[in-house]
């Protein structure tokens, strides 16, 4: 298993942060990393998931695991059979004392190709998360 965290504060409610990062219609036009989320927003069903990789798209479909209002959204998607590479993508909320939210996103990855494949794709991978991170900062604190 490999496990990729990152995080940032974001000077804004938690409530605020939530809004933004749950209004999948405008992506586009502030989300390097995620350029669209697909499908109905209830646990179990099904996602689309456009990631941008390096200079190409990737569309993945996975499983929505959680779906927690100001709390967490978590998917769980695979390349190729189950076991082979998995990847279980996170985002979390946190509400800090002085009003400001702390965002967490991150993916653990398991299966038998995990080294392989994050060895091809993990640079761009981080570098996809902290682009969104900066992004949905920048659009939390400047609308």
């Amino acid at each position: 298993m490999q496990h990729l965290t990152t995080e940032t504060i974001i000077n804004a409610p938690i409530e605020k942060v939530w809004s933004i990062f749950i209004d999948f219609d405008s992506y586009a036009e502030w989300n390097p990393f995620i350029k669209s989320i697909e499908g109905e927003m209830n646990v179990g069903n099904t996602l689309k998931v456009v990631l941008a990789l390096g200079d190409k798209n990737s569309i993945f479909k996975p499983k929505l695991l959680r779906n927690e209002p100001n709390k967490e959204f978590r998917w769980k998607g695979s390349l190729g059979p189950g076991g082979l590479f998995d990847g279980e993508h996170y985002f979390l909320f946190e509400q800090l004392p002085d009003g400001t939210t702390k965002f967490i996103h991150g993916e653990k990855f398991s299966g038998l190709l995990v080294w392989p494949i994050m060895k091809m794709v993990g640079k761009d991978t981080h570098i996809g998360f902290n682009g969104m991170n900066k992004a949905i900062k920048e659009r939390c604190e400047n609308k």
